[in-house]
């Protein structure tokens, strides 16, 4: 009987460790700008950024400019008066020896050569880029992966220049504060949810961590005080991804829930992908300031939800009207006018609501019919992004652009994608959810065929468009949730040092009260697999077991004991948006459990159909 137990420190501990070891060194010897501390990937999850330290005797500031292949190519970041300088280097590129030049006001000046390893094979090589060096400037695209690949930022040329090696998750959106808000790499349930969002620097420093007690999926919002909207759900519920919340930026607390069960049907009106579980399936959200509003988009009703912040009363949908009560209809729906072409969206993505008011969307068209009679096939449908013009006076709606349509099944994607406005005109359309199997377009998620099933090819395509002229476009052989175009340099993410911060909270995870009978405690059998995972906040089971066993987790102490069922029979998600997480034994579990509520020196049992058996591992809560 062997079962592995391992204990996992924070990655905000690790960091700080790290950050606390990089700094002795640095006290160690006299470093000036002519020698100065060099420590490449300081964080650990960043490969193509460094830190370089050094001091002066005068307070002064300074440039550093990472060298391009070619001149287009350079990046170039100033930073403060000091005379402890903290230099943050970004734009590294991959397998190559950088030349980084560190220039002061005062004319010193200093080149330094980085030398990198070479990235990961999930760090993809684009397979097209088509732009120029005047019109990106000095930005990258950022995508996020659904496919086996990393979160990562392509220059003009398509060479990489900043890649994270953690399994990130879902939107990659800039805060205010110049650092990044993502999904985090730690899950809390099947397929992705995770525990909440990470806000992180450029150089890879996690700052803080905000969590849940139901997780998080898709999509985030920043709001003008710096409170966020994050998408959630109540776990124990039954449902999935049909809530918001509210959760205050300083101590990582929910303020305010919109519960979508309260305004909408959940058994009417579905896409082809919905089920009972994931009826709503909330995948982007947009507040809007000059009509106190937030605006949703729910893949699974094909449709877009606009509710009042204050009340969470329901506004408007925008979406097919077929299949809906026709009260509702009446009242909420809008219909179509203008002379232009129009058709409604399906199973869309990334809702924004413009300046004037627009709404526009990435509508992926998936099966682009509400009755499975008029579904179209895969090769005959199309993916684009669009910009509806409404009128809530009078309850119409106007199609005034797309792209996509005329790229037909090439740029079709069942899920994911997103659009951005950059001004009128100015747009990103960004199709990351391309696919083929054994040659035919796929008209399903990609990530969610099984291996062995055929041959699996992935893509994606971001392009943007400028009157109607297509500036920039590349093809990468993955999938990605979502595209950004971003600068790697931001004044305001200022490298600080010390340790980041774990807020808000996991909740108590819910027991299962009742006692189940069981013989005699056994050791367990070397066929479960079982391994026992202690982090800081949480303890996690993984094992191997068949379809339909019954499995209870027991955390049993003198005074108290805990019980917990872990779910043996996975559902088929009909919308496997991230395929990261996702194991390639179907048998595989994993079931993790808050720390919250949780007294005592507790044992680790497992009750297995019907016999309990003893880990023979021990865990102190406090």
């Amino acid at each position: 009987m062997t079962v592995i137990y391992k204990q996992f420190k924070h990655i905000i501990t690790e960091q700080v460790e790290r950050e606390q070891a990089f700094l002795a060194e640095y006290k160690v010897g006299q470093h000036t700008i002519e020698n100065p501390y060099i420590k490449l990937n300081p964080y650990h999850i960043a490969p193509l950024t460094a830190v370089v330290l050094f001091a002066t005797t005068e307070e002064v500031a300074g440039r550093v400019t990472v060298k391009g292949k070619e001149a287009a190519g350079d990046m170039s970041f100033e930073f403060p008066k000091a005379k402890e300088h903290v230099v943050q280097v970004l734009g590294l590129y991959e397998n190559y020896a950088n030349q980084v030049v560190v220039e002061l006001e005062d004319g010193s000046t200093t080149t330094l050569t980085i030398q990198t390893e070479a990235a990961s094979e999930k760090v993809k090589a684009p397979t097209l880029i088509n732009t120029t060096p005047e019109y990106l400037g000095n930005n990258v695209i950022f995508v996020s992966p659904t496919s086996p690949a990393m979160t990562a930022a392509y220059d003009y040329k398509g060479d990489v220049r900043w890649y994270i090696t953690l399994n990130l998750a879902f939107d990659l959106k800039r805060a205010k504060n110049g650092r990044l808000l993502v999904g985090t790499n730690r899950l809390v349930a099947p397929p992705y949810h995770t525990t909440g969002l990470y806000e992180i620097g450029m150089i890879g420093k996690i700052y803080k961590e905000y969590r849940l007690p139901s997780g998080y999926h898709h999509d985030h919002f920043e709001m003008e005080d710096g409170n966020l909207l994050i998408l959630t759900q109540d776990l124990p519920t039954g449902t999935v991804e049909d809530m918001c919340v509210l959760v205050d930026r300083k101590t990582g607390m929910i303020l305010k829930t919109w519960d979508y069960k309260k305004v909408l049907p959940q058994d009417m009106a579905g896409s082809g992908s919905q089920d009972a579980h994931d009826w709503f399936h909330n995948n982007a959200v947009w507040y809007d300031k000059k009509t106190n509003s937030l605006t949703l988009s729910g893949r699974h009703q094909d449709a877009v939800i606009n509710l009042d912040y204050e009340t969470g009363d329901l506004n408007w949908i925008i979406g097919d009207p077929e299949g809906w009560p026709q009260e509702m209809v009446d009242k909420y729906f809008f219909t179509p006018v203008g002379d232009g072409a129009f058709d409604w969206q399906y199973e869309q993505h990334a809702c924004v609501v413009l300046p004037d008011g627009d709404i526009m969307m990435f509508d992926n068209g998936h099966f682009r019919a509400k009755k499975k009679e008029n579904y179209v096939p895969a090769d005959q449908n199309f993916s684009r992004g669009v910009r509806f013009h409404i009128n809530t006076e009078d309850m119409t709606i106007e199609q005034v652009w797309q792209y996509g349509k005329e790229r037909g099944k090439d740029f079709f994607s069942t899920y994911i994608s997103n659009v951005e406005y950059y001004g009128e005109g100015h747009y990103m359309v960004h199709s990351g959810g391309i696919g083929s199997l054994d040659g035919e377009t796929c008209n399903r998620p990609p990530v969610s065929i099984k291996e062995g099933t055929g041959e699996v090819v992935y893509k994606s395509v971001t392009l943007e468009i400028k009157d109607d002229e297509i500036m920039y476009e590349m093809q990468l052989p993955a999938n990605y949730y979502r595209a950004e175009k971003l600068s790697l340099y931001c004044q305001e993410d200022v490298l600080t040092f010390g340790k980041g911060e774990c807020l808000g909270s996991l909740g108590v995870t819910e027991q299962m009260m009742t006692e189940v009978p069981a013989e005699e405690v056994k050791e367990v059998p070397d066929t479960y697999n079982v391994r026992v995972g202690e982090e800081e906040d949480r303890i996690i089971l993984k094992a191997t077991f068949e379809k339909g066993q019954l499995v209870m987790l027991i955390l049993e102490g003198e005074e108290n004991t805990y019980r917990y069922f872990v779910p043996t029979t996975k559902r088929p998600f009909l919308a496997m948006c991230v395929g990261t997480f996702q194991e390639s034994d179907e048998r595989a579990v994993e079931f993790p459990v808050s720390k919250e509520g949780l007294v005592g020196n507790l044992t680790v049992k497992l009750l297995i159909d019907d016999t309990q058996y003893d880990t023979g591992m021990s865990i102190q809560c406090s």
